[in-house]
């Protein structure tokens, strides 16, 4: 990864206000967000005021389930039925704590794991060349077993279409490849048992070899955007199958990408520039500049969530933080402060201590949540599931073997997750079940469950001859 270009960029989008919001939560328990999303937020996972009712003159507590399933049978709200929000309200104080349980244990080191947008897949990625498509719902059996094709150095990342049919895998290479998901065949060997075809994210003229950070499928399935070494963003048509769009987009590796909502208009970009971007492609052809840049990370983006409204996004910075943004405040203008240290590097060096407590001049995020650790890897963010919690949590892995979930309001850490003895670069919320998995360098993936099975939970990974290898390179 190369360090952050230090350079001020501007961009001469005229579009965009300059305002800017006063800085965040900072994980802080007495201090609140005070914004539209934490009532927004409130209005998702809050039950209906007559399920919560208690006695006057004492203080409104949350509603207990027990009240809640009372109220419903009495059809006290008068719907005869929980909404979405009565729901959520009682699924999202069972946090996915209790375990781990195994799924699998592999011997290199896992860098993706995510659940279909259904729940019943469940995909990981390692960096020994194979990729797992597991079946949720058959309990964890494996459904695809993928040995990749010309892989460089990892699985950056994968995608799955939104038809569950295909998947696709990026490596530190341009060519992405497409496997289907949907045959017969488990034993997924590139072009042995089975085609994976090749997409070349190269334009006509590119000379130089870049790789792929970043891959996702649009919501309708027909187009691929990618970040890139070579600080762009590629949109690829699948359809026409060739390279639709590609943007020259930071000073450095776009480490991460995103289409905003589902109409595949606003894609969302973060770099080792330190910017989180706003592009979209309706305006792009005439103004060829991004709606927005949000500044408020000091030092590079590793990965960036969407709220999926074309509104809000989370982003986790290598400054140690996950910071969450509304467009709405986004600037025309950016300035790239960073710690002014060229000798430091996330991949094998801590993060010093008298910037922890730094702050952007200019932060335009609504809150900054603390306590996780963002280094040796691009560590992942998300917000929790709107259908069992309202999206009122974020959650996140960490350098530090762990998974923390913290509370979008209060910015309170809620829960702490342990169980590996390496980084966590990527953690997934099953969405509708109280079920998490978490997955590692040191490669184990396990489950996260309430109230859990009866199963006996795994021991501590406590592996023979296993030491830190902090000297090497990481991704």
């Amino acid at each position: 990864m190369s360090r952050s270009n230090k350079n001020k960029s501007t961009c001469n989008d005229g579009g965009a206000s300059n305002e800017s919001s006063a800085g965040g939560i900072a994980g802080e328990r007495d201090s609140h967000l005070d914004h539209e999303i934490a009532q927004l937020t409130k209005l998702r996972s809050s039950p209906h005021e007559l399920l919560g009712r208690v006695v006057p003159g004492r203080m409104r507590l949350p509603a207990s389930t027990v009240r809640m399933l009372v109220g419903r049978e009495g059809n006290f709200s008068g719907r005869g039925r929980f909404s979405s929000a009565d729901g959520c309200h009682v699924l999202s104080r069972y946090l996915p704590t209790k375990g781990p349980w195994i799924v699998d244990r592999m011997k290199s080191r896992a860098y993706v794991s995510q659940f279909s947008d259904d729940g019943s897949l469940f995909i990981a990625g390692f960096q020994g060349s194979h990729i797992r498509v597991y079946d949720v719902d058959r309990g964890w059996k494996v459904k695809k077993d993928i040995s990749a094709r010309n892989l460089r150095w990892t699985i950056t990342d994968t995608s799955l279409s939104p038809d569950k049919l295909y998947l696709v895998y990026a490596s530190m290479s341009p060519i992405i490849h497409i496997v289907t998901v949907g045959s017969a065949t488990t034993e997924s060997i590139a072009n042995i048992t089975e085609i994976h075809h090749g997409l070349n994210f190269s334009s006509d003229h590119d000379d130089d070899e870049f790789g792929i950070f970043s891959i996702k499928f649009s919501t309708d399935g027909q187009e691929l955007v990618a970040g890139t070494s070579d600080s762009s963003i590629c949109v690829y048509d699948l359809g026409a199958d060739k390279l639709s769009l590609r943007i020259p987009a930071h000073q450095s590796d776009v480490n991460t990408v995103c289409f905003a909502d589902e109409s595949g208009h606003l894609i969302y970009s973060g770099s080792d520039d330190s910017f989180c971007k706003v592009w979209d492609r309706r305006c792009f052809v005439t103004k060829g500049q991004p709606a927005g840049i949000l500044m408020g990370h000091l030092e590079g983006i590793t990965f960036i969530n969407s709220r999926g409204d074309g509104r809000y996004l989370i982003s986790n910075g290598k400054d140690q933080t996950t910071k969450l943004w509304d467009i709405r405040k986004m600037s025309s203008n950016a300035i790239n402060l960073g710690l002014g240290d060229d000798e430091w590097d996330y991949r094998w060096m801590d993060y010093p201590e008298y910037a922890r407590n730094l702050k952007h001049p200019h932060d335009q995020s609504l809150a900054t949540y603390k306590g996780h650790s963002v280094l040796r890897t691009l560590v992942r963010c998300y917000f929790s599931p709107s259908y069992s919690t309202g999206q009122k949590y974020i959650y996140t892995g960490s350098s530090d073997s762990s998974v923390y979930i913290y509370d979008l309001v209060s910015g309170a850490q809620v829960a702490k997750l342990d169980h590996h003895e390496a980084p966590v670069r990527d953690c997934s919320w099953h969405p509708f079940y109280p079920m998490m998995i978490s997955s590692a360098w040191d490669g184990d993936i396990v489950r996260w469950e309430f109230p859990g099975s009866d199963e006996a939970t795994a021991p501590p990974n406590k592996r023979a001859g296993r030491v830190r290898r902090r000297n090497l390179l990481y991704l």
